[in-house]
This record gives C-alpha cells, sequence and structure tokens, in this order.
C-alpha cells in the first residue's frame, strides 16, 4: 500500500471532524461560561442566554468563534453546575499537595471542571480526547507549565474513570 493511500484511509471523514470541531468550540465557550459564572457570580440561565446569542458562531469584539454544539455546551456546564461539589474533591486529590483548586486561577479550574465532568459522564467521547482538548483548551489562556498540569490531572482522574482506557496504574 502506497503511503498517500494510507494517508488518505486514516483521515477523518469531513463530518467527524465538523462535529469534533462544533465540540472543541463547545468546550471552549463551556470553560469562558464557568469562568464567568465563577468570577461574576452570573447565574446559569443568563450565561446560557448569553452564550447562545452573542457567542456561539458570532464575532465578538473582533474574534470569530466557531459554532459550537449547543446541547453539549449546556451538558457541561449545566453538569458542571449540578456535580462541582462531587467534582471539586476529586480535582483537589489529584492536584499536588499545597495547592488546593481554591488557590488555583479561575480559568483553569473551569477548565479542570469542565475536563473531570466530561471524563466523568460523556463516555461517548474517548478519555484522552477529553484529556488532550482541554489541554488545547487551557493553551488559549495560559502558559505550557500551567497545560501541563491539566494534562497531569485530567490524565489522573481518568485513571479513576476510565480505567479501562487510561491504564490504572
Amino acid at each position: 500500500m502506497s503511503d498517500s493511500k494510507k494517508t488518505a484511509d486514516t483521515r477523518k471523514p469531513a463530518a467527524a471532524e465538523k462535529k469534533a470541531n462544533r465540540r472543541g468550540a463547545a468546550r471552549l465557550a463551556a470553560v469562558q461560561a464557568l469562568y464567568q459564572m465563577d468570577i461574576a457570580g452570573a447565574g446559569i440561565n443568563d450565561i446560557f442566554a448569553e452564550f447562545e446569542s452573542h457567542w456561539l458562531g458570532n464575532e465578538v469584539e473582533g474574534d470569530t468563534y466557531l459554532p459550537a454544539e449547543a446541547a453539549f455546551f449546556r451538558d457541561v456546564v449545566s453538569g458542571v453546575v449540578r456535580d462541582q461539589k462531587k467534582l471539586d474533591p476529586l480535582i483537589d486529590e489529584a492536584l499536588s499537595k499545597g495547592w488546593p483548586l481554591k488557590r488555583i486561577e479561575a480559568i483553569l479550574r473551569a477548565v479542570l471542571r469542565a475536563g473531570a465532568y466530561e471524563l466523568q459522564h460523556r463516555k461517548d467521547v474517548p478519555g484522552r480526547v477529553v484529556v488532550s482538548e482541554y489541554v488545547d483548551v487551557a493553551n488559549a489562556f495560559v502558559d505550557r507549565e500551567e497545560t501541563g498540569m491539566v494534562n497531569a490531572v485530567l490524565d489522573q482522574i481518568g485513571r479513576q474513570f476510565r480505567g479501562d482506557e487510561f491504564g490504572r496504574g
């Protein structure tokens, strides 16, 4: 088999790539929404209304936002809000001792909470994809050292919920 044939066989179909991009946009929007809720104390209904009418797939302050999968966005945001009291201790346990979640920047708290939620509840998405996607989201906001921490924490949480995918140890 030629190299060009191998490449063609391993490429994602356009529909799968489009869905992945819409999910990636939903993850970014979910992290931004969770951050806004944490910092400004905005309620979930206000956040849904604002993001769905002004941010998702629109231009804001000169930046064009990709169309996001709205149902996925809503699931991640509402799931984090619903399960935050369960997610935060999991994240705390995975963080380095002496660095509790409350000491972590708000944007990283949002990334970790969204990633932990998705690892626990969205079994339709491969665990390594979840980790990689949230590392990419974190990369949009923080430096490389902090994205490494996101990778390590989410990998550890992934091992708890998806040992079969990540390996237990």
